[in-house]
């Protein structure tokens, strides 16, 4: 039996250690907005995609793609959208 995506999703909070190693603190707490649709929240309120070669994490509310992380033999590299919240 093959799992739907929605079966797949965690929230933020699964990939909080993940984002502290690759920006040096705990962000799941910090607030940004979507730069897609304008939503804003906390960075753990983002739907994280961990069953790929790498964590995607997801806006919730337009599904867009706000920060991809994967570790590599190199190690972590990342790409961010998400504009943080001053």
């Amino acid at each position: 039996m093959e799992r739907s995506n929605d079966e797949l999703v965690l929230d933020g909070n699964a990939v909080g250690g993940l984002v502290a190693e690759v920006f040096g603190s705990d962000l799941t707490a910090a607030m940004g907005t979507c730069p897609d649709c304008g939503t804003e929240g906390e960075l753990a309120t983002l739907r994280a995609y961990t069953h790929a070669p790498g964590v995607v994490l997801r806006c919730p509310a337009c599904d867009a793609v706000q920060l991809v992380i994967v570790r590599t033999p190199g190690g972590l590299h990342h790409s961010m959208r998400r504009r943080a919240k001053t």
